[in-house]
């Protein structure tokens, strides 16, 4: 990323209906903008926020709305950059609270014996949607949130978790 380079959106979408600027709002928040105030959002000028600037646009346009689009770069150091990186940190918090979540989840199926395939399949969709939800997160996190790392290690720890899980459920089966 060019150092300090944002693309700004004034989003401009009538007030009804509201599910256009409801579909506006949700993908702006989807792909990781950093609202700046009424109608204002910010992203890193970087091609991964390419798509998602084009469907802001296209929602917009569906609405009868509009998007324009400015070239900024901040004149007094990084403090969107700050702003950023403190969501995309709030939302890697988030995803390491679900992974315990998981890790609780699997504690409980074995502490109950419950070593089933619809249970296996239902956990393995759980695991999908975290590794998901974590590819997600990592393409927006440009500038590197502090809790990553240790979100990187807690999809791992499912996994195995997971991995684990498994090998008991096939076992279980088998001795019937």
């Amino acid at each position: 990323m060019a150092e300090g380079k944002w693309l700004v959106l004034v989003v401009r979408v009538p007030s009804g209906p509201s599910r256009h600027r409801v579909a506006v709002w949700r993908e702006l928040r989807r792909v990781g903008a950093l609202s700046l105030g009424q109608g204002a959002w910010a992203v890193p000028d970087v091609p991964g926020f390419a798509g998602g600037v084009a469907r802001v646009a296209e929602l917009a346009e569906r609405g009868e709305g509009e998007v324009i689009t400015l070239d900024a770069a901040e004149r007094d150091g990084s403090r969107l950059a700050e702003l950023f990186t403190a969501e995309r940190e709030e939302e890697w918090t988030e995803f390491v609270a679900d992974c315990g979540k998981f890790d609780a989840e699997i504690d409980k199926e074995i502490r109950i014996g419950k070593f089933t395939m619809a249970e296996l399949e239902e956990e393995e969709q759980s695991l999908e949607r975290l590794r998901r939800w974590h590819r997600e997160l990592k393409a927006r996190d440009v500038f590197g949130a502090p809790s990553a790392a240790e979100a990187e290690q807690r999809l791992k720890h499912c996994g195995e978790r997971l991995a684990d899980y498994t090998e008991q459920v096939f076992q279980a089966l088998h001795q019937m």
